[in-house]
């Protein structure tokens, strides 16, 4: 691809799907540089609102007619061959990039990428390096899964040399990026539709560890032991972290009102400084960790690495607290991974609650086939749970698997458990159980936050 992301501002770029969270990033990234930008998607959402008022072109529908005096083309992984703007684009012979290799190509302009992966928790440590490298400020150019208030979004257009971005495994799109700092969090399995087992899945974490320069830096939680295996083969410089093994350490752990954690953190056997986080949950020690290893390697002082981190409150759709109706509080989360959802559950125990009342949506038909014994036994910390319908998102039901299914598996295993088949339905029966008190947790990558949403409405 022929493009200098400092110099050819003078092009127009389309994004075929838009309002995906990265995609609508990107696009927001280049209007800040003054790029002439156009882009399609299926509907209209908040991020095609703020993006054509900043002045993108933007075309609700696919259609053949939006490619218009247009010198490149951004799409995503989910857009089908026969999308009748990518006919088009080969008809007259327009270059054409995936999103992955896109924003690749914007890394390339910056020193000091960083690019957090793994299996689980990008969000929310992308966020927090993002809060201390602005304490700090270092100007970074943002781009995460999530809203974050301290950016007004999901994205920051910076002038320096500091890029921070998530590093998505699903389709090995991360090996698109230009990493000077690779951060692995956990190798899990997952995406499963597309990898052929674990052992496929952490072979191409390898291959990510193995675009890190050899000046450049590999942050990795030891503590997992596929990450430890990868960093083990890696030819950059390594910085392990994590509560039994690593580097960077934390020490003397506890926990408050609210399950949120309160630890020394230690470099080797040196006193580094005590934290305090306002995001409850064990794994949130460790995704803090690997933050501050890597403000470590950015050389950040520790006066900016505690106010960052203390400075976070979580992003949108992880342990958001929504709200509270008659006594019950609302709290969502994002997981959509077993493992997820039992570390969402273990922190929902240290908060205050007299029961705990969760709300599952599985995300898409693959995952739920592919992983359906670890869902099934996902939710033995819940006093009862309703499962929505799955999900579609990119795939189609081919009645392999449905929320029936694993209903009755889970109901097997003791949890009381029920299929509603409605938002309506499910608030419906909410109302009816949820007592002062009361903890509601809505869970998924889907639209299930909706659910929440409208038992604090009603009347």
């Amino acid at each position: 691809m022929s493009f200098n992301f400092k110099h050819d501002s003078n092009k127009k770029i389309h994004f075929i799907g838009i309002g995906g969270v990265s995609m609508s990033g990107l696009a927001e990234i280049l209007l800040e540089h003054n790029y002439k930008v156009s882009g399609s998607d299926a509907k209209k959402s908040l991020a095609t609102d703020k993006l054509e008022k900043n002045g993108a072109e933007i075309y609700i529908g696919h259609n053949s007619s939006n490619i218009n005096n247009v010198d490149l083309i951004v799409y995503t992984a989910a857009i089908p061959n026969d999308n009748p703007e990518l006919i088009r684009a080969k008809e007259l012979n327009i270059p054409l990039v995936t999103r992955a290799e896109f924003l690749g190509t914007l890394m390339k302009d910056h020193k000091f990428n960083v690019a957090v992966s793994g299996t689980h928790g990008k969000t929310t440590t992308t966020s927090i390096i993002s809060h201390i490298v602005l304490k700090a400020n270092l100007d970074p150019t943002i781009l995460v899964g999530g809203d974050l208030d301290i950016i007004g979004g999901n994205v920051r257009a910076g002038k320096s040399d500091y890029f921070i971005t998530e590093a998505c495994e699903y389709k090995a799109s991360f090996l698109q990026f230009f990493p000077y700092i690779g951060v692995i969090l956990d190798i899990d399995a997952d995406h499963l539709d597309y990898y052929k087992d674990i052992d496929d899945i952490e072979r191409t974490f390898t291959k990510f560890s193995n675009l890190i320069p050899e000046d450049g830096y590999l942050i990795a939680n030891y503590d997992d032991e596929r990450t430890a295996r990868v960093a083990s083969k890696a030819k950059c410089n390594i910085v392990s972290y994590g509560i039994e093994n690593g580097k960077i350490t934390a020490k003397n752990i506890g926990y408050d009102d609210h399950g949120c954690a309160v630890f020394d953190v230690y470099n080797g056997n040196k006193f580094l400084f005590n934290i305090r986080l306002n995001i409850p949950g064990k794994h949130n020690i460790l995704n803090t960790l690997a933050s501050i290893a890597t403000a470590l390697v950015l050389d950040i002082d520790a006066n900016s690495i505690i106010a960052g981190i203390q400075s976070f409150n979580g992003t949108h759709r992880r342990f958001e607290i929504k709200g509270t109706k008659d006594g019950v509080t609302v709290i969502d989360d994002y997981a959509h991974h077993p493992t997820e959802i039992k570390a969402t559950l273990a922190a929902a125990q240290n908060y205050p609650h007299e029961r705990i009342f969760c709300v599952f949506q599985p995300h898409t038909y693959s995952r739920t086939q592919s992983l359906f014994n670890e869902f099934a036994n996902a939710f033995s910390n819940v006093d009862a749970l309703v499962l929505a319908d799955i999900y579609a998102a990119r795939e189609k039901d081919t009645g392999v698997v449905s929320s029936n299914m694993l209903g009755d598996e889970i109901r097997k295993n003791g949890v009381p458990c029920k299929n509603l088949h409605s938002f309506d339905d499910i608030v419906t029966y909410l109302k009816g159980n949820l007592t002062e008190g009361d903890v509601l947790f809505t869970i998924g990558a889907g639209d299930v936050y909706k659910v929440g949403e409208m038992f604090l409405e009603q009347k």
